[in-house]
């Protein structure tokens, strides 16, 4: 499987998320080979997108010349896109979400109806593609954090993507947790050769995954403790 991971973390591979991921893709490769690419979307140069909607008449030509069509080079030739980024104020950081609006020479301006919704036609196929959401965040817990970045996702690619969100991911560059933090992404390795070789992960497992490590009120007394 040839799978690209855009990392959305100003903080590259030390990025808190990166560690699931990581882990995730580890079990992915022990049930399989895969083809791996991981792009620092920090390191790229993406101009944002002017909304001139010149890339919906022309045939997907944007009208920036930068890197974002190698980019979507690369996304077309996927089988699957992960999205791997820290939480920043509820959704994702900048870099990412230019790279996001940067996709829309993928759409045309036609529109069709799914459901009760509409959504544009695209000009490109990717209907091969598969999606996974990665996002990590500093809270103790997941209610009332992820959702609105949860949300864009599903409206994106509805296509039913996989979605892993864990709370308090700052533990796993901790070295200090990893009494807790191992466990975790031995599970997440667990769902990364499940997800090889069904597509799919339980959801009982994906709900341990999600899950708090510590008790919520130990992890923010350790945090506050060091404000």
């Amino acid at each position: 499987m040839k799978i690209l991971v855009l990392n959305g973390s100003p903080k590259r591979e030390g990025s808190d998320t990166m560690h699931i991921t990581r882990a995730f893709l580890e079990g992915m490769s022990e049930a399989a080979p895969q083809k791996i690419k991981i792009l620092n979307v920090i390191d790229s140069h993406i101009e944002y997108c002017r909304g001139c909607f010149a890339c919906m008449h022309n045939g997907g030509i944007c009208v920036h010349d930068d890197d974002m069509r190698a980019i979507l080079e690369d996304i077309l030739a996927s089988d699957l896109l992960i999205w791997s980024f820290p939480l920043y104020c509820y959704g994702m950081p900048a870099p990412l979400k230019a790279l996001l609006d940067r996709t829309l020479p993928l759409s045309s301006m036609a529109m069709r109806k799914a459901g009760d919704r509409y959504e544009h036609v695209g000009q490109a196929d990717y209907s091969h593609l598969r999606y996974m959401m990665i996002c990590g965040c500093g809270f103790p817990n997941a209610k009332h954090n992820f959702e609105p970045a949860v949300a864009q996702f599903r409206l994106c690619f509805p296509g039913g993507g996989t979605i892993i969100t864990v709370p308090e991911s700052p533990m796993f560059n901790a070295p200090e947790a990893a009494v807790v933090t191992g466990p975790r992404l031995e599970l997440v390795r667990a769902a990364g050769r499940q997800y090889a070789e069904t597509e799919e992960i339980d959801a009982a497992l994906l709900a341990d995954i999600c899950s708090p490590m510590i008790p919520e009120d130990t992890y923010a007394e350790i945090v506050n403790r060091g404000v």
